[in-house]
């Protein structure tokens, strides 16, 4: 559990706040006054701190700002009997986690203590993400710290300090080439040249050419010679990009030039000696490819004298928030933005995705949401995925998704709609959950179907409980999360999620059911609550539960169709019904939408 610091003047409150801190299993010390506090928290590293606000000397508020000043960024905790608006608003902006007024019931305290702990955690993690990229979890230009990647760098720099040919295989987007570039840099080579080609990216005769150089008058449009790359990397490096695509001739003219270190340029009299490191790298499987005749066995077992094989970013998901943040800060630099980290939602997003493209399409997407994003912080909707990738989003991060059928991979559209991954995690109950009556939810009117898509008016319902809720506790987070049955880290993804996270007590009380940062509810969408506890989960999963039975007795079952009119996908649309657990009786007459 936590270490915390108590400061408060009044002794039967500190004594309280001491039984009930250590009674939850925390480590508690106390202080008398600010100054003693001051002293206490400048000499010792406490996880939250919790504060009276009105004592002799310094206040709470001094604390906290003198704190600041120091560059301590601990959780702290106001609390007073005194509380008026100017002064929570004023806390707040000095830098207080949050503001409880007194009196206060125990469960108020606990829940907002444990909310601060958790944001400590995160904060610690992102700082460590940052210096963890900025120290020794990279080899060369490779990001990683998982055991696989730590083998991939071992087996480098052991191949680096020999003269043999080097395979490295693995799937598209990888990062095969910098495998390569590190066993050069590596080397006892790294100053002379390091010279790639793609074999797959030019028919033969060029390639001829292009790997061995021509002489004057070698073949149409030749006006001169040309050094080839073979050439160019005398002394150095050459890697062979996907090896795999060369054809059967040109084969056996690169086998040649491993075996005895000559090659011969197009149009040319006499062969020309070459000491080149050859590194080669395929996404195939060359032994099905020899067995297949489209690979020669002899050329295999030269380039293949040692084998990197490069793990998917599936295989090696615990570097996927270690490399999101190394993309996060090379683009933020590169477009001149100020984007410092992902919330911890966008993380999770990102590391329960199975990734087809690997770190190349990681890095894409975070290209893209740095460009896009217009605050300081990666949210989940920024991250711009296509509903064909988001069907590995709901499966269980111990069981990645299995690659798309190839046709599932159209091309993409230049905007997304909200796909269903984006509404939060909280959304998604086990398929044997069983939501309560409509009848007893707080709901005026349930309209037949949604006006637009699902996943819309569900967020937006969302946004409305959690705003009602803040106002009906003074914008005491610690009981909002109560009143909606949900954890105090819920709470602060989903204020995220809704723009409202970053606001404080007075902007938030003047935005105004109206003025919300998210779409309004819609039309014929009138909760009636009144403050009182509910269950939000309950809540949302009853509504989609009703939609999606409207939805198919107005298609007559199908479900295409049904998906259709909740602005879903038919692979989305299924994902519903099995989570749900809804059955569809094909007894059920056929009605019209709003009937």
């Amino acid at each position: 559990m936590g270490k915390l610091l108590v400061i408060d003047d009044d002794l039967s409150l500190r004594e309280m706040m001491e039984m009930m801190l250590r009674g939850a299993g925390h480590q508690v010390t106390l202080a008398v006054d600010g100054t003693l506090g001051l002293k206490a928290a400048i000499d010792s590293d406490f996880e939250v701190i919790i504060s009276d606000i009105k004592m002799p000397g310094l206040s709470g508020l001094d604390v906290l700002k003198r704190l600041r000043a120091a560059g301590r960024s601990t959780p702290l905790i106001l609390v007073s009997a005194y509380a008026q608006p100017d002064t929570a608003v004023e806390a707040m902006r000095a830098g207080a986690y949050d503001f409880i007024p007194k009196p206060f019931k125990p469960n108020d305290l606990l829940t907002v203590v444990d909310a601060a702990l958790v944001h400590r955690s995160a904060e610690q993690e992102q700082r460590a993400l940052a210096e963890m990229v900025s120290t020794n979890k990279r080899f060369g230009s490779m990001v990683g710290s998982s055991p696989a990647m730590l083998h991939v760098y071992d087996l480098v720099r052991k191949a680096a300090q020999t003269l043999t040919s080097i395979l490295i295989t693995g799937e598209s987007g990888t990062g095969k080439e910098l495998v390569a570039r590190a066993v050069h840099d590596y080397s006892d080579r790294a100053e002379r040249e390091f010279v790639a080609i793609n074999c797959g990216g030019m028919p033969e005769n060029l390639m001829e050419s292009e790997l061995f150089g021509h002489k004057k008058g070698a073949f149409t449009g030749a006006a001169t010679d040309k050094k080839g790359l073979v050439a160019l990397a005398n002394g150095g490096t050459l890697f062979l990009d996907e090896v795999g695509e060369l054809t059967l001739p040109m084969q056996v003219k690169l086998l040649r030039v491993i075996q005895e270190k000559t090659f011969r340029p197009v149009g040319g009299e006499k062969e020309d000696r070459s000491d080149v490191r050859f590194i080669s790298a395929t996404n195939r499987n060359l032994e099905a490819e020899i067995i297949a005749g489209r690979f020669r066995e002899d050329l295999y077992y030269r380039l293949n004298v040692i084998n990197i094989h490069l793990p998917a970013l599936r295989e090696r998901a615990a570097d996927i928030p270690l490399l999101a943040q190394f993309f996060l800060e090379k683009y933020s630099l590169a477009q001149h933005k100020d984007v410092r980290k992902l919330s911890a939602y966008a993380l999770d997003i990102l590391s329960r995705y199975h990734f087809p493209g690997n770190v190349r399409e990681l890095e894409n997407i975070i290209e893209r949401s740095v460009a896009l994003e217009q605050s300081n912080i990666i949210l989940p909707e920024s991250l711009r995925l296509a509903d064909f990738k988001r069907a590995g989003l709901e499966s269980s991060a111990a069981q990645p998704a299995a690659m798309p059928p190839p046709s599932a991979f159209s091309p993409l559209p230049e905007t997304f709609t909200t796909p269903p991954a984006e509404v939060p995690p909280s959304y998604h109950q086990p398929a044997s959950f069983d939501p309560p009556p409509l009848e007893s939810l707080p709901l005026a009117v349930l309209p037949d179907l949604p006006p637009g898509d699902i996943d819309d008016l569900l967020f937006a319902l969302d946004g409305y409980y959690i705003y009602r809720s803040l106002m009906s506790c003074a914008s005491c987070r610690g009981r909002a999360a109560s009143a909606l049955a949900i954890s105090p880290w819920k709470l602060r993804t989903r204020l995220i999620s809704h723009a409202l996270a970053d606001l404080n007590k007075r902007e938030l009380m003047s935005l105004g059911e109206d003025h919300l940062p998210k779409p309004p509810l819609p039309a014929g969408l009138a909760p009636d609550w009144t403050g009182e506890d509910i269950n939000l989960e309950d809540i949302l999963l009853g509504v989609e539960k009703h939609f999606i039975h409207v939805a198919l007795i107005s298609s007559g079952g199908n479900k295409t169709e049904a998906a259709a009119l909740l602005g879903l996908s038919r692979r989305a649309f299924q994902h519903r019904l099995e989570r749900t657990g809804y059955e569809y009786s094909s007894g059920m007459p056929k009605i019209q939408p709003g009937v």
